[in-house]
């Protein structure tokens, strides 16, 4: 029988289109805000690695703790909705935030601005818009080919926003001047733009009603009160669902991949002496992503699931980040560009159905504890994205300190260079192992599957 179909194609577009204004933060943070602040600023790289990674203790318990808001919030506009609306406000201005820091001010108060700003931004606003976006997924369609196709046009938005920004930022840093006001006219841009594509993709989705969502258990009667539970349940409820923590640690993994690959302006400005060379492995990166995220539903329906289709693209994603390690150390830039481009196109199907597995996972905890937290469920994303993004940026601020990195100097040592080697070509490919291992063991369909058979006989 064929699934009942709830969106039109403007609504998928629309929803997708949010992820410019999530990526006009992560893309700029990830992958220039430690050369703003070692170069620009002036500021110790081990330092602010620490500062970030002290600033992530606050996002696990933000993220669950919004989770939890949103599947509590009941409002006119829904669940999700005022959260994705107006949270991103205090994005735009915390970002903004980050690249003023004033030159005149002392350098403990220049770490203390910027650490208040990034954690306000990551622990706070970044969180309750980003949980609530996600969350989106499993609120507007209960049709999981709409969901695969939403995560594939969310993140054909993301890459390509990304790939925009990594592509054009140095380029207009120089066109206003250089300098920390340039930096500063760039963040004011990115945050108008991201906050006209957020109100867009708010405006452009409706929630479904709750009697709706929950009309597919036939032991809950329509009339019966919605449980309560605490944060403390369902933090409980998150830990006891293993498909869960095997996202989650996925989802980490993930984004400190890309906040490694993000760090490679320093790469690309020290070992191959060009750093306008970020923008075209950026494209290396993007553009097969979003071909293969064009093609994600469709295989997704082939292979009958995304067990398979992920497992085996992960598989030619590490192979093909086995190439790049090759290829540098050959001197190829021609060959470095080929195999990121293979590894992007086998990792792109998990990028594109990932919304559609947390919903997956999100059912499994439905069908086995009776209870629905689809905001919570999806704080992994949250998580995921600020806490990988942070630890990535943070293990680059303290391996660029131990190897001796000078700020802003024409030439680094040997050691630099070296670290410069493990930061973007080996430790990228070893995260893709191990994501490749986790995802043998994340079969969450099959055990639904068990679950819905198991209760009809």
């Amino acid at each position: 029988m064929e699934e009942k179909k709830y969106l039109k194609w403007y609504n998928k577009v629309g929803y997708g289109s949010g992820d410019i204004a999530g990526n006009v933060v992560y893309a700029l943070l990830s992958a220039f805000v430690m050369i703003f602040l070692t170069d620009t600023v002036g500021m110790n790289a081990g330092i602010v690695g620490t500062l970030i990674a002290v600033s992530k203790l606050f996002d696990g318990v933000s993220d669950i703790f919004f989770g939890s808001l949103i599947d509590k919030t009941h409002s006119k506009m829904g669940k999700a909705r005022p959260w994705m609306f107006y949270g991103y406000f205090g994005c735009a201005i915390c970002l903004v935030a980050i690249f003023v820091i004033p030159a005149d001010l002392s350098s403990f108060a220049q770490y203390a601005w910027f650490f208040i700003a990034y954690t306000v931004l990551n622990a706070g606003f970044y969180t309750a818009n980003n949980i609530a976006y996600s969350a989106l997924t499993a609120l507007i369609t209960k049709n999981n080919h709409e969901r695969v196709q939403m995560g594939s046009i969310r993140f054909m938005f993301a890459f390509g926003t990304s790939m925009l920004i990594q592509s054009i930022t140095v380029g207009m840093v120089a066109y206003f001047g250089g300098g920390a006001g340039a930096w500063r006219t760039v963040a004011i841009i990115y945050a108008i733009v991201g906050v006209i594509s957020n109100t867009l993709s708010v405006m452009s989705v409706k929630e479904l009603p709750p009697e709706e969502l929950n009309d597919s258990d036939a032991d809950k009667k329509s009339d019966e009160p919605e449980e309560k539970y605490s944060l403390i349940d369902a933090f409980k409820l998150l830990i006891h669902n293993k498909y869960y923590l095997m996202i989650c640690a996925s989802y980490i993994l993930m984004q400190i991949y890309s906040a490694t690959l993000n760090m490679g302006i320093y790469y690309m400005t020290y070992v191959l002496n060009n750093a306008n060379l970020l923008g075209v492995f950026s494209w290396a990166i993007n553009i097969p992503m979003i071909i293969g995220l064009l093609f994600t539903p469709t295989l997704v329906a082939k292979f009958k699931g995304m067990y398979k289709l992920n497992f085996m693209g992960y598989t030619l994603g590490t192979i093909g980040r086995l190439g790049v390690v090759v290829a540098g150390y050959m001197g190829s830039v021609p060959l470095m560009l080929a195999c990121t481009a293979i590894a992007a196109i086998g990792m792109s199907p998990l990028q594109g159905d990932m919304n559609a597995l947390i919903a997956t996972c999100s059912e499994y905890t439905y069908l086995t504890t009776g209870k629905r937290v689809d905001g919570t469920m999806y704080s992994c994303t949250s998580l995921g994205t600020k806490l990988g993004g942070g630890i990535g940026t943070a293990i680059a601020g303290w391996l660029l300190a131990f190897s001796g990195y000078v700020g802003g100097a024409a030439v680094q040592s040997a050691s630099c260079l070296n670290m410069l080697h493990i930061m973007y070509l080996w430790i990228p490919m070893g995260i893709n192992l191990v994501i490749t291992l986790i995802l043998t063991r994340l079969d969450v369909e099959k055990a639904n599957e068990k679950i819905l058979a198991a209760k009809d006989a």
